[in-house]
């Protein structure tokens, strides 16, 4: 696409207070014309468009600028990043099947733009991540490389920093998806640069190319991330922020999502992810079957649950004690995962006091629910 081109689409991405469902419906209207956005800048009424007053206002305010916009380019291109529009045949195709009208605009980049033509998995989780999660994470960064699949990493410390890192050590190819401006990135540009020139490293940025870090473009940053993979593998999740955000919305779109299989009472959301419809995945990230047995290996000290005969009173009963089976809940969790609707998180205490062989935890202001238990000195063996 010529440099010219190029400016006006730049120009439409970077127009404030239009959200980019409205852009993409301008993309489209002018594909369907036959014309170009630099067409629709440079004509009087915007092509005939049904705009409201305020879009055009804005719109007007940045044809002003294009200028600047320009010079941008010129910038961009000399410094050798390039500039991908949504109807490039280099743009990612995943990305816009995933996003659809909430697609970005514009890609920027540096490296080898042939990865987002590729296989790609995201491998998501906690910035904290425990030893477990990091070795979940290197096990499935080493199986995706072995079979030619891209891995995307947001380049946070934690999961995003080892899925990045093992992908390479594995001569596997990895997308660094930026929460800033692409140009901003100089100290990152550097340390990966060899990996940028021999084509296993693309860096990509969907923010104004000089913006800096900032938590608001890290959260937005998070779709991109999930939106580039054919698959999504959480290590570790907390039962809020970017990663539950993330897989909880993958969810809901029927996305292809793996949660780790925790360990029993191990301190994580991972459990209520997979109870909420996520597949649950062993440490090398395989599914588990609910046909087969998931065997897990326990010290003596550790204990399992021993339901009794009283637990079968009512069938949310049983539905209840099979949940806390599997580990500690909150009465929120409970009627959440559950579904719950007759239940308050008050109304659902009070019962659970009444059940017998249930007992509480007290942590911090909030009381957590599991079941009574007893010493196991053998194999523990859970049936999923």
């Amino acid at each position: 696409m010529m440099e010219n081109e190029l400016t006006y689409w730049v120009a439409l991405t970077h127009t404030p207070k239009i959200w980019t469902k409205r852009k993409n419906e301008i993309i489209v209207y002018c594909f369907n014309l036959g014309k170009t956005i630099a067409d629709f800048f440079e004509s009087e009424n915007f092509l005939g468009m049904e705009l409201k007053h305020e879009e055009q206002e804005l719109l007007l305010q940045t044809k002003k600028e294009l200028a600047n916009y320009a010079f941008l380019v010129e910038e961009l291109l000399n410094q050798g990043y390039s500039i991908i529009p949504i109807t490039s045949q280099e743009y990612s195709p995943t990305l816009k099947a995933n996003l659809k009208y909430n697609t970005p605009i514009i890609l920027y980049t540096k490296g080898n733009k042939q990865l987002l033509q590729e296989n790609a998995i995201a491998i998501v989780g906690s910035r904290n991540a425990n030893d477990k999660s990091l070795l979940f994470t290197d096990n499935v960064a080493k199986k995706a490389s072995s079979e030619h699949k891209v891995v995307v990493s947001g380049f946070a410390k934690g999961v995003d920093k080892q899925a990045l890192d093992s992908a390479l050590n594995y001569k596997g190819q990895s997308i660094i998806v930026l929460p800033q401006g692409i140009t901003t990135f100089a100290s990152g540009m550097k340390k990966y640069y060899k990996q940028i020139i021999e084509g296993t490293v693309l860096v990509l940025s969907v923010f104004h190319p000089k913006s800096p870090w900032s938590v608001d473009l890290a959260m937005a940053r998070n779709s991109i991330i999930y939106g580039l993979a054919d698959e999504i593998y959480a290590a570790q999740s907390d039962d809020k922020g970017g990663t539950w955000s993330g897989v909880t919305d993958g969810l809901k779109k029927g996305r292809s999502v793996f949660v780790r299989m925790p360990e029993r009472n191990e301190k994580c959301a991972n459990m209520t992810l997979i109870e909420m419809g996520a597949k649950a995945a062993d440490m090398e990230g395989n599914p588990i079957h609910k046909t087969t047995e998931y065997v897990l290996q326990e010290q003596s000290s550790q204990v399992v649950a021993e339901p009794t005969a009283s637990y079968q009173t009512t069938s949310v009963d049983k539905q209840i004690v099979d949940l806390l089976n599997k580990g500690e809940y909150s009465s929120k969790q409970i009627i959440e995962i559950l579904h719950l609707s007759d239940f308050s998180t008050q109304k659902l205490s009070q019962h659970l006091s009444k059940i017998d062989g249930i007992q509480i935890h007290k942590i911090g202001k909030t009381n957590k629910y599991s079941l009574k238990v007893k010493k196991q000195s053998e194999q523990l063996t859970l049936s999923l």
